[in-house]
This record gives structure tokens, sequence and C-alpha cells, in this order.
């Protein structure tokens, strides 16, 4: 049966900016909510993979296990094979998808993960409900996703506070959720998971060392004037390049102080499918 996906659209896109934050992800830094329940042999699926960097460390905790990270982005799933040819991960594979309609078939896979992908979706219940579809039963399901509204920063940014705004702006014109991580037990309990199998968690990334402030407020303040997030403020008519400019200009200010503290909250949930 074919599924018509939504009409998602990618906040971020994959500029350098963009990619420089993905590739610095880890699963320990990024999944360490799922790391106890991963075995030897067991065959892995993640959704939205990006440049890999998560999939292939999921890889060597599987290991001798088949793992498949998909990207809808054919130019992020090449970037994704150099780099497990690089990293010599030969149980995984890396192909171009969809995750309204997974190209596998039902009970496909021990695991499922999906980091920082249901905040992007038009309709994240029908992604979850296609995820616990190729999940063995018994198989679990991993989702951990950013909570926007929960980003907490010193010392205070009248600028920061604007970018904060902005996004949460652009996302609601893209039909997307920028506060998915406080809605992720939501959303599997409706995807139809039991909750007698669900385990919710909260994880959180903190930039506070000095070389942390830089390279987080400098990317930022790329993004926000060079990436999608960008592009999709201006033709949303939500603001222009002078505005997205004194954002950039914010951040790399905040970036500079020399007690200057960033957290990111994130949902987490296990489930059993």
């Amino acid at each position: 049966m074919s599924i018509e996906s939504p009409q998602d659209v990618y906040t971020h896109g994959h500029h350098e900016s963009v990619l420089r934050s993905h590739r610095w992800r880890t699963a320990e830094n990024s999944a360490a909510y799922l790391l106890p329940s991963l075995q030897p042999g067991q065959r892995l699926l993640d959704v939205g993979c990006g440049p890999g960097t998560i999939t292939i460390d999921l890889a060597s905790r599987v290991s001798p296990g088949d793992v498949v990270g998909i990207d809808r982005s054919a130019k992020v799933i090449e970037a994704a094979r150099e780099a497990a040819t690089e990293a010599d991960a030969a149980n995984v594979t890396f192909e171009v998808g969809d995750v309204y309609a997974l190209p596998y078939e039902d009970a496909s896979f021990d695991v499922v993960h999906a980091h920082q992908v249901l905040q992007h979706l038009v309709d994240p219940i029908a992604a979850l409900r296609e995820i616990r579809r190729v999940t063995r039963p018994g198989g679990i399901v991993a989702v951990r996703d950013a909570d926007y509204a929960a980003m907490t920063w010193y010392p205070p940014s009248a600028g920061l506070d604007e970018w904060l705004t902005l996004y949460h702006e652009v996302t609601q014109a893209n039909h997307a959720e920028a506060d998915a991580g406080r809605r992720l037990l939501s959303w599997v309990r409706q995807a139809g998971f039991d909750p007698a199998g669900i385990a919710p968690s909260a994880g959180v990334w903190c930039y506070a060392t000095p070389e942390d402030r830089t390279w987080w407020s400098s990317l930022w303040a790329d993004r926000a004037v060079a990436s999608n997030f960008a592009a999709q403020a201006i033709a949303h008519g939500l603001a222009d390049e002078v505005a997205l400019e004194h954002l950039s200009d914010a951040w790399r200010e905040w970036g500079t102080a020399e007690d200057g503290w960033f957290s990111i909250v994130h949902g987490e949930v296990l489930a059993r499918a």
C-alpha cells in the first residue's frame, strides 16, 4: 500500500553550519538512554541518520548485527557512506528513505532509533506508527528530541530571546513542533504503543566551557544567516537580512561571555513494540 507523505520542511537544512553540529553527535552524548538496551547481534534502523556519526557509533555496539541508516537527503547519505568507509564500519549501510513509508517488511528490526527527527514532522504520530510496524514484537523504539522552549542560557540576552521567538515562529509556519521533547510520551502513546512498555526520560546537552561556548555560538551565528532556518524566516516574512544579522551578532556576543552557559533539554522515550 502506498502512503502519501505529508509535506515536511526541514527547518535546519544541510548547510555546513548544521552538519558541523550533527557531526559532533555520538551515541554517548546523544543516545545514552538507549545504550543499556543494545546487544551484539541486534538489527538496528536509524531514522533520519544525517551524516551518520550516531549510526556508526551504534553499529559498533550491536556488531555483528546489521545497521541501516536512512535519511531523505541523498547528499547527506553519501557523506554518511564516506564516514562509514573511513570508520571501517562494515555492518552499516545507508539508504535514502521516507519515515512515513519505510521500505522494509513488518518486524524487520530489533531496534529503531530516531534522534531529532519527530520535531520536524507534520505528522509525528503517523511516523511512529510506521516505525512501530517495522520493529519486531518486543523490540525497542527509541526517540529523542529537543525542547526549544526549555532551552536556557546565561547571561541574559535580548538577542537570543528574539532568536528563540523567531525559531518558534518559523517551525510553526512549517507545521512542525519545536517543543517536541515534552510531547514524545504523548505521541508514542497515541501511536499505539502499550503504556506498560514505555519508559520516558530526559537528557541534557550543556555548553559552558570556553571551547564549547565558542563552538556552539559560532555555528548558530552562521545558522542564523546562512542555513535553511534563515531562508525560511525570510520566505515566511518573519524576518529580513538585517534582523538575522542582529541575531547572528547576539550569538557571537554570548559566545564571548566568560561565564556563558547554555543548556538544551531533550525528551527521550524507549518503547516496546
